[in-house]
């Protein structure tokens, strides 16, 4: 049976009165991958932002490719890699330099770094380009090279927030194919946050759909679809990921999360902050 790569045991994260996170519990296999789905304010990012260290639970515990996120959080940073749904690279600078600038950030040793550049750009299809400036690079192949970045310094278990957004669909589905390889390929574990509930369908093993900082329900997206009544067997099923959404989560329009997504964009410099 496989490792769990991330462990929660009544995880809980508190402002005042707000619960933003409610005694959550979960376990992510060693290469699964693993989505997140939910409303604005219902917890993601709080959820994410403990995982990365950038927040201490205010109660309960967290394990990230076995480290407590606590008392070892310069250990789970070493573990992991965020690729934002907002462009995060220098786009006057070309592919290899956005990727050198990353390796000397994480202290990868000079003697692999062009190395390791060289895998993953080839990972993602991007060897050719890599010495084109980013601003060349089309959209897709923005999001791929930031895929490359978040891989350079060889993590076990890899963030994806909203990876494909704003991307046409034929670039969405070569996306898909990328992610799913790096599961394969490196028995990688990802953890996938996406308003695309096709995208969650196709991509993730399981799906934990979270609301008021709790888990609402947590299975696979069949399971999740023939929970409500649909059969995703069937090629033209009429129930998909969306009505299972809607059906957990209601109808209303939700406020916006605030500045947490800003707050977890600080992760790219985080290596570089004290480690307590």
């Amino acid at each position: 049976m496989s490792m769990s790569a991330i462990v929660t045991t009544n995880l809980t994260k508190r402002y005042g009165d707000l619960v933003a996170v409610d005694n959550l519990n979960i376990s992510i296999e060693s290469g699964e991958i693993f989505g997140i789905l939910g409303p604005n304010g219902a917890g993601k990012t709080t959820t994410i932002m403990m995982l990365c260290t950038l927040l201490k639970p205010t109660s309960g515990t967290a394990t990230v490719n076995g480290f407590d996120v606590v008392k070892h959080p310069s250990r789970v940073r070493e573990s992991i890699g965020i690729v934002f749904q907002d462009p995060s690279s220098d786009d006057t600078l070309t592919g290899y330099e956005n990727l050198k600038l990353h390796a000397l950030m994480y202290d990868v040793p000079m003697k692999e770094i062009d190395a390791r550049i060289d895998r993953v750009m080839t990972l993602v299809d991007l060897k050719d380009r890599m010495h084109d400036i980013v601003k060349k690079y089309s959209g897709g192949m923005r999001r791929r090279m930031e895929i490359a970045r978040g891989l350079l310094h060889e993590p076990k278990i890899l963030f994806l927030d909203e990876p494909t957004i704003g991307l046409d669909p034929q670039t969405r589905e070569h996306m898909w194919k990328y992610i799913e390889s790096l599961a394969k390929r490196l028995n990688m574990t990802i953890i996938l946050t996406t308003h695309y509930m096709e995208e969650a369908e196709n991509l993730c093993r399981r799906v934990a759909i979270v609301d008021h900082g709790k888990i609402a329900v947590l299975d696979t997206p069949a399971n999740l679809i023939a929970s409500i009544g649909g059969d995703i067997s069937v090629k033209t099923h009429s129930i998909d990921m969306n009505d299972v959404f809607f059906h957990y989560t209601g109808r209303a329009i939700r406020e916006e999360e605030g500045d947490d997504m800003g707050r977890l964009r600080a992760y790219t410099n985080v290596r570089q902050s004290n480690n307590k």
